[in-house]
């Protein structure tokens, strides 16, 4: 991996590829490995002729972190994203992300549309607006001593999640505070890029794809057969559909 610095933080990367530039931004508790590499969607990307850029965002994988919930605002995180893009001089990219990805995505079209062609939103709908509920259970969950402890379903998930990535959960129950922060109805009407919003029909936590793309201007919904909020991200439907977004909407 490669890495550069932006507020402070050391942020690794992976740039890897030739053609059209697609940013790719994974969810909480997650790394660019295992929500892009170990999914195929950078083999799938890069063999569709993309150029294809993947960070681990701050408090994540390989990348330095703090543990002051100020660092992890979903503003803060585009920034990184948008300072990535400038690093590597691309002016102008397709951008994916994932669950809290989706929301930095949104967020990185809202603080500098200029950088952002076309927007893939996966894992998250109509939750990034309405708000998707029971992170303060989650963060207990990630600073317990002991897991066995831990009685909330969702809280257990996302704590062995964290385990199996091997995260700093100190870092990760600082970014949970304040990296949900909602989208507002008018917020959402500014992004014009075109989006595609793709969410698992068992999904229960990203809230429905159909009332997030209705509120934006240029978007439509996909709906993710038969997958949950963990199994989405890897559908070979999710990519197909994502690959023809994609030449639907060229860069050039």
């Amino acid at each position: 991996m490669q890495s550069f610095v932006h507020d402070g933080f050391e942020l690794a990367f992976i740039d890897e590829g030739h053609g059209d530039p697609i940013l790719l931004i994974h969810g909480f508790a997650s790394t660019h490995f295992v929500n892009w590499v170990a999914t195929g969607w950078v083999k799938s990307l890069r063999e569709a002729g993309y150029r294809v850029i993947a960070l681990d965002n701050r408090g994540h994988g390989q990348s330095a972190g703090s543990y002051e919930e100020a660092d992890y605002t979903p503003v803060k995180m585009a920034g990184d994203a948008a300072a990535l893009l400038d690093h590597l001089g691309i002016g102008r990219a397709h951008v994916l992300g994932y669950s809290m990805g989706a929301r930095v995505s949104a967020f990185l079209a809202l603080e500098h549309p200029e950088k952002v062609a076309t927007l893939i939103l996966g894992g998250l709908g109509i939750g990034m607006i309405e708000g998707v509920g029971e992170w303060d259970e989650i963060a207990a969950a990630l600073l317990a001593a002991d897991p066995e402890t831990i009685t909330s379903p969702r809280g257990q998930m996302f704590r062995k999640f964290a385990d199996q990535t091997k995260s700093d959960r100190q870092a990760l129950a600082a970014c949970i505070a304040t990296s949900r922060e909602l989208l507002s109805n008018e917020q959402a009407a500014r992004i014009t890029a075109p989006t595609l919003v793709a969410v698992g029909t068992r999904d229960d936590i990203a809230g429905s794809p159909e009332a997030l793309a209705a509120l934006l201007p240029n978007a439509t919904a996909f709906a993710i057969e038969r997958r949950d909020h963990m199994l989405a991200v890897g559908d070979r439907t999710f990519k197909a559909r994502a690959l023809a977004f994609l030449e639907e909407h060229p860069l050039g």
